[in-house]
């Protein structure tokens, strides 16, 4: 786990969203997501080393499991949310959360720019 990815996981306590860290969400196979919201069939997957070349998701390797893990996950049914550094720091990837899974009593959403 990375300090981003805790980063995240301190948006979504202040929201009251619950969710599980480094889910399995396909029988049979090792891929684990980094956060599986609670009560949906939502997976978030955290990139934050982007720009790192040669990484885990930056190598030619790394993008192909990547995909393949997402193609796999959509197959049976879960939907991916995949965010950056960007994302989480700009606010942007809690808002998106709070839109797809809370009632809309509970939302006090604003469309980023």
């Amino acid at each position: 786990m990375s300090n981003l990815e805790d980063l995240f996981a301190q948006q979504l306590d202040a929201a009251g969203i619950k969710y599980m860290r480094q889910f399995k969400a396909l029988q049979g196979r090792r891929y684990r997501w980094d956060f599986h919201i609670s009560g949906t069939n939502i997976l978030v997957e955290i990139n934050g080393a982007i720009f790192v070349p040669h990484t885990g998701h930056t190598s030619p390797g790394g993008i192909q499991r990547d995909y393949t893990k997402s193609n796999l996950a959509t197959a049976e049914g879960w939907r991916q949310l995949t965010f950056t550094r960007a994302d989480i720091d700009s606010g942007n990837a809690i808002s998106l959360v709070r839109r797809l899974c809370l009632p809309p009593s509970l939302q006090s959403f604003s469309s980023p720019d």
